[in-house]
């Protein structure tokens, strides 16, 4: 079994305000060099359902659905797919896709630790690891919960 991506961080907010920014906010702090789309980036959405999607879109209209929403469970919790394989393109085959969780964990009224886990890399195949090293890498999950934990201690 391989073994998941796992990064955490604690902010200084409220369980409840970790969670919101983090889903409501997430184009805030998601890398807009980070495109699938041929145009820039114009807003990225997380749709905040089950069944929801999250995608960009770009400065002329067009739209780049690269995660689907499986959990929502405010305050603590959400899962959502990674339907980006080991090309750095939208996966159709959804048994070829991970999963990343992120729990929200109150450790003080106004402190909160938030795991990420991105698990079943091996679903991607053969190229697994090109996923697992991009998004374990520095320009990954480090720099998204980087800039979420900048933007979450805004207010």
């Amino acid at each position: 079994m391989i073994e998941p991506i796992r990064r955490q961080i604690v902010v200084n907010a409220p369980v409840e305000r970790a969670f919101t920014v983090f889903t409501a906010q997430f184009g805030d702090f998601k890398p807009r060099e980070h495109n699938l789309l041929p145009v820039p980036i114009a807003e990225t959405v997380f749709e905040p359902r089950v069944g929801g999607r999250i995608y960009d879109v770009g400065a002329d209209g067009s739209r780049c659905e690269w995660a689907r929403v499986l959990h929502f469970e405010p305050p603590s919790r959400v899962v959502f797919s990674w339907d980006i394989g080991p090309t750095w393109q939208v996966e159709a085959d959804v048994a070829k896709t991970s999963e990343v969780e992120v729990r929200f964990i109150a450790e003080a009224p106004d402190r909160t630790r938030v795991e990420l886990e991105h698990r079943h890399l091996d679903r991607h195949g053969e190229g697994w690891r090109s996923v697992a090293d991009g998004v374990g890498g520095d320009a990954g999950w480090p720099l998204y919960l980087a800039r979420y934990a900048e933007l979450v201690g805004h207010r």
